[in-house]
């Protein structure tokens, strides 16, 4: 599938973005926007984040930073696996870094593209 195509299946969703690192998360939103989604943050710490959460009655998928501003994202996680958002993780450490229930959440290691980012939450959100 090409990425355009396989972009397409976000139009219309509603995507939180977490992401501390002003240009990557300007440019996930972009791609996103682009795409037809309606973007939610980019939010750059946790407690912004929650609040989104908390203002939404649906959201669609998340891109989130592993480490914001020196902060673990595992209770936003937490907050969307209740809800069974599908979650992208963004992180420059290992696997070993991350906590056995997340583990097996879809990860892209920096400096890995917005666009890579972007093309697995399509992925996760296509059909079968």
């Amino acid at each position: 599938m090409s990425g355009t195509a396989e972009l397409a299946v976000l139009h219309d969703r509603r995507i939180l973005v977490v992401e501390d690192e002003y240009m990557l998360a300007d440019e996930v939103a972009e791609i996103l926007g682009n795409a037809g989604v309606e973007v939610l943050g980019p939010a750059a710490n946790i407690e912004s984040a929650l609040h989104l959460v908390a203002e939404h009655d649906w959201i669609d998928g998340a891109l989130l930073d592993v480490n914001l501003q020196g902060e673990m994202v595992w209770p936003l996680i937490d907050a969307l696996m209740v809800r069974n958002v599908p979650v992208v993780l963004v992180t420059g450490y290992d696997a070993d870094v991350i906590p056995r229930p997340y583990a097996d959440l879809p990860r892209h290691e920096k400096p890995a593209t917005a666009r890579d980012f972007v093309q697995t939450l399509a992925r996760m959100m296509t059909p079968s």
